[in-house]
């Protein structure tokens, strides 16, 4: 079964609707444009999930994830209104979070595409930390660099994945 973008744009208008939220609103709390909002709202079918899907969700009050479960003919998974509410502020406050970031991360987060992102729980690893994993391209690549780059992040992050899957996870976090 495709994916039904259209569906996700009614999804998204009617969850942003019942927030009482106009897509200023949207494209502020979640740090992207208007613009944005307005292309997800619109239904175009696209090729590939749009990042910008993953920063709308909390504030329109779904669970991450539940994007991609719309667009496969499934039901978003709704975050209680107080949680929502919580969150906003974090939402709109990005400059504080990254001005605790070190400079050089803060540079290397502003160049380039933004290619993916991954949070990954620690736990397998006998560790309740999350690590936060940002794949940025360069910033003329072409097309087929970034494909390269991506099919490259997509082994690194196959490896990441089976970490915590050896018998001894204190081993692995030991080695380094």
């Amino acid at each position: 079964m495709g994916r039904d973008w259209k569906r996700l744009a009614e999804a998204i208008r009617t969850a942003r609707e019942e927030r009482n939220l106009t897509q200023v609103e949207v494209a502020d709390a979640a740090d992207v444009s208007e613009s944005t909002v307005q292309n997800l709202e619109s239904g175009i079918d696209r090729t590939r999930l749009p990042p910008s899907l993953a920063k709308i969700e909390p504030v329109i009050g779904w669970a991450p994830g539940s994007g991609k479960t719309v667009l496969e003919g499934g039901e978003p998974t709704r975050v209680p209104m107080a949680v929502v509410d919580a969150a906003a502020p974090a939402a709109r406050d990005n400059q504080a979070a990254v001005s605790d970031l070190p400079l050089r991360i803060v540079q290397e987060l502003a160049d380039g595409p933004l290619l993916d992102t991954q949070v990954m729980d620690l736990t397998p690893l006998g560790s309740s930390a999350r690590m936060i994993v940002v794949v940025k391209g360069e910033t003329d690549a072409s097309p087929e660099q970034i494909r390269r780059d991506l099919l490259a992040w997509a082994r690194a992050q196959e490896r990441l994945q089976t970490l915590g899957d050896d018998d001894d996870p204190t081993a692995l976090v030991n080695e380094g």
